[in-house]
Order: C-alpha cells, then structure tokens, then sequence
C-alpha cells in the first residue's frame, strides 16, 4: 500500500516543519519514504507545496493523485482539488465548501493550549488518525525532534493529541517492522556526506540555490568533520579558494549551479592544466541567466562537459539517486586526487532536495586513498619533474614544500616537465598527449557502466541519466517489454551495454531538457540512431505515471 500526502500553502506558513515532522514518524516507524519539494524562489507567499509518499513498499517516485492534502490556505485547495484521488480528503482550517474537505480547526486548537506557533501540529495528528498509526509511538518521535526545549515539545504533543482524537480511522496502513539499518537523506546532503567521508578537508562556496544545501551541511558539521568551510564573496572566489587548498595539498570541492559554474569556467581549464586535483558540483536548475532558481532541469550536460577553453580531460558524473550521490562524490574525491584533474559531481533541484531512505551506508569498506608523493626516502629528490612524462599519463604529485631539495612549480602556461613556461611545439604536443592518456586510463580502469533494469530481452530500452533513474524505475513496472538503461557516469559515455542493447530494441531517452541533449551525446560517441525522446522542459521532474502515460501516447 501506498500513501501519497501533500502539505501546500505559501512560503512562511509551516510546510517545512509539517514536512520534516511526518517524514521522520513514518521513517521511525520503519515505512518507505519519498519526500520531494515545490517552492517559489521568495521568503513569504505564492504557492509551494510538499509530497510525502509512503508504503510499506519500495518507493522510488513521487505521483501526481494525492491521497491526503493538508491545505493551510484556500487557494490550495483550488490548485489541488483535481488532483484528489477518489476516496481523498483534503485537511483544511476554515469554511471552504468542497465534498472532500474535513475541517480541522487548527487556529482554535492553538488558542486552546495557548501557543499559536504550534496549531499545525493538530493536522499531523489527524493524518496519523486517518493512516491508523499509533499516537504514543508518534509522541515519543515529536517529543525527540523538539528535545531542546519541554515546553515547546509538550505544547506540540498537545496539539497532536487534539488533532488525533478528531477523526476516525480511514486509510489504515499496513504495519511494518521498524527498520535500524535505514537512513533518510536528500542528494545535497548525500553529496556533502560522500565528501565528508572522502577526506574533503576544504569547502568554498557561494550561496545559489539549488546547491547552498551542500553549503549549509558542510558549515553545519564542520568542527565534527574537520573541515574547514568558507562562503566566498562569489564563485570566482570560490572555485579559485578550492584550487588554492588543493595546490596546498588539501583535499578540496567547491559547489554551484549554472550560473555560478559559468563563472568557474576560466579556472577549470587551469585545474586541468596544472593537474591538481578538484571536486566541482554543478546542482542544476533552468537556465538561461537566472532562469528558475528553485526549480529542476538537465540543462547543463553540454556545457559542462564542454567546460571552458581548449581541450582537456575532465570526468562528469551525474549521480541517479541519494544512495548513488554519496558513493560518487566518495569517489570522486579520491579519482580526482588519482588523476589529477577536475571531477564534477551533475545533479539537479530534483535530485538535491529530495529525501528518500536507503540501507545505511557502509562506510567501514570504503577505503579512501592518498596519492600525494609522500614516500620519505625520496624527499630529497634534487632533479623533480613535477609534469614527468609518463606512460600512463599521471605524473608525480607533490605539494609545495613537500621536497626538501627541489621546487614545486605550477603555470597556467603550457610548461615542461619541470612545470617551466614553454612555446615549443614538441613539448606542447607531449603535454597535450600526456594528459589525453590520463583519460584513457580513467575509462580502462575507473569508467562505471550504466545498470540494466528489465526483462532479458527488451523491445523497448528506456535510457535515463542522473535523477530520471527513479521515476523511470518505477515506470518500466507497468511494461512487460521495457527495460531500463540508468546512466551515471556521463563524460566519458560509457557505450558497450548501450551498443548490446541497441542491437535488439528500440531505444527511448528520458531527459528533462528541450533538445535532447543526451540524445545526442549518444550519437555523437556511438553513431547509434534514437528511436524516440521524451522531454520535460516546464522546471518541474517527471513522475512515473506521466512516463507511463507519455510512452503509451507517443511511443507505443
């Protein structure tokens, strides 16, 4: 059984705390979660609204029909009401007339118990009423989220109660195991902890949604993770801040979205010509300009794997879900160190401000590791070649005032092996050759294969990449001859189960842009013909009904 509750209303009245509140009773009482967010770029006002999906099922997509709306305005109502499935009921404090409406006098309840501040409480005791949930195991759950002050928490459980003993059982869900080993997370959050347990040392950012929430866990637990954090005056200084860290021998990330990556771009050409090690997070949203701050796309494919002047190596890594962003940004950290070259971590709004829980993560295998010259006996080294020209492409990294006897040189020029401005031809054309090779020897060793969900022989492949991952999961449940082809790493593709695949079904991409952008790459690495796009361009995510539906309609 599955669940679907929507909190909306304007910016300012509570969702977050609503949201927040019943994702944590559901997830402690061991049910599926799916929590994704709606909101305007404001402070206060215009419409915003929260989904929280639940079941005692794997739940991989958020819908559009809702089961339980609480309505903390009118005009919720409005927005929402043919979206109601059937038997829905919409929760709402006033005289609104609608045949689904049940009236919860919230403002009256807050009255009651004399704080105003905690009437929203009373709508999640009726849902907890409706779903069937025990009321003493949700006390314990807002008890411990309001721990740092009694009588904020005890005025909350009062207005829980209150709500609770207004309705009647309506929708019972099915009871379930509380599950320990669980961990819910959104994609910021996973990327900052994929970081954190990689060894991230030091963060630069400047403040742009949809990628501040990377940002704010850093800061938040800084003393925790030993991590120095600095907010930047914009993202030049930033980009320029991480570089400056990692010439040093830190390890260091920096993170933005479109707009604030435009601005990144001269220094990335300078990462890769210096060889150093960095971690770029690109969180995207619709673009171009300023665009839709807090709304989703996968707009910047192209431009980030074109990142600025000349040509170079760079991996780009555009993570399908919470789960896989904390292992690729793990990654990441030790494959730029190993490589030494600019690693990007493409996730979008979608991605980043959705929750979902998974089995906690097991960092005890993960080993993190450290590249950096550090071999004592060679310190001394008089005759240093810090850009030595190598068979595989990776040269020896050392920091500045790691040798005891020879200089660390670094230029944005073409330079020789000792790392010397240089014109000459030859050297220019080993350079250029020499880093290619680093590339090559990512793809031979590092390069991750997308994963194949589906029947054995599909006549349909539904291709996604990054965050489509879960909808399209959820989607290809409802055909017997689709499959499923999940991209992560992007740049450099990754073609040999794309080519297997293509030789026997039709291929359809998923992606939310206008010019298939995708799709393109795709042709353009493989000469494989598409068969079919489904685009989504508006700033919001797919769900998997309206997959399911655009497939029958313009595919099937």
């Amino acid at each position: 059984m599955k669940v679907n509750i929507v909190i909306a209303g304007a910016a300012g009245q509570g969702l977050k705390t609503l949201n927040n509140i019943l994702s944590k009773i559901f997830f402690r009482l061991g049910y599926d979660i799916y929590s994704t967010k709606d909101y305007m770029s404001r402070i206060r006002g215009g419409h915003n609204f929260m989904s929280i999906r639940i079941g005692d099922e794997k739940i991989t997509s958020s819908e559009e029909e809702i089961d339980l709306l609480i309505a903390l305005n009118a005009e919720s109502i409005k927005i929402h009401e043919n979206e109601m499935k059937e038997n829905g009921l919409i929760l709402y404090d006033g005289d609104e007339k609608h045949e689904k409406l049940v009236n919860i006098p919230v403002k009256e309840i807050g009255k009651e118990i004399g704080n105003s501040r905690v009437s929203n409480m009373a709508f999640v005791g009726s849902i907890l009423k409706i779903l069937g949930v025990n009321l003493e195991e949700a006390s314990n759950i807002v008890t411990h989220y309001f721990d740092s002050d009694e009588a904020i928490a005890e005025a909350n459980i009062k207005s829980l109660k209150k709500g609770y003993d207004l309705l009647d059982e309506k929708l019972p869900l099915p009871k379930v195991e509380k599950n320990d080993d669980q961990i819910l997370i959104n994609g910021n959050d996973a990327v900052a902890f994929g970081a954190a347990i990689g060894g991230v040392q030091f963060y630069s950012a400047y403040p742009m949604t949809p990628s501040t929430g990377i940002l704010n866990y850093m800061a938040k637990h800084a003393n925790d993770l030993n991590i120095a954090v600095e907010q930047a005056e914009d993202e030049i200084a930033a980009v320029n801040m991480a570089l400056g860290a990692s010439y040093g021998g830190i390890r260091a990330m920096t993170g933005t979205s479109g707009g604030g990556f435009a601005l990144m771009n001269e220094t990335i050409g300078l990462i890769s010509l210096a060889e150093l090690p960095l971690v770029i997070a690109n969180v995207q949203r619709p673009g171009p300009a300023t665009g839709m701050p807090t709304r989703t796309s996968q707009g910047d494919l192209n431009f980030v794997i074109n990142s600025s002047s000349g040509e170079f190596p760079l991996v780009v890594s555009a993570p399908r879900n919470q789960k896989d962003a904390f292992y690729q940004t793990f990654k990441a950290m030790n494959l730029a160190e190993k490589y030494q070259m600019p690693f990007i971590i493409l996730t979008d709004q979608y991605l980043a401000d959705t929750k979902q829980n998974f089995k906690t993560f097991d960092i005890d295998a993960l080993e993190n590791k450290n590249y950096y010259f550090n071999n004592k006996e060679k310190s001394d080294v008089k005759d240093f070649k810090r850009y030595e020209l190598t068979e595989n492409g990776l040269s020896p990294l050392v920091y500045p005032g790691q040798l005891s006897n020879s200089y660390v040189m670094g230029d944005s020029h073409e330079h020789t092996e000792y790392g010397r401005i240089s014109e000459d031809m030859h050297i220019r054309k080993k350079m250029v050759e020499k880093r290619q090779r680093k590339l090559d020897l990512f793809i031979k060793e590092d390069l991750e294969e997308p994963i194949y969900k589906g029947p054995d022989d599909p006549e349909y492949v539904l291709i996604s990449w990054g965050s489509t991952y879960s909808p399209c999961l959820e989607a290809i449940e409802a055909f017997d001859k689709i499959g499923l082809l999940s991209f992560n790493h992007v740049w450099p593709l990754p073609t040999k189960k794309l080519t297997e695949l293509a030789k026997k079904s039709k291929l359809i991409v998923i992606e939310n842009n206008s010019m298939g952008q995708f799709s393109k790459l795709i042709r353009q690495e493989t000469c494989l013909s598409i068969d079919s796009q489904i685009l989504k361009y508006n700033g919001r995510p797919f769900t998997f009904k309206e997959i399911i539906e655009r497939i029958k309609n313009e595919v099937l």
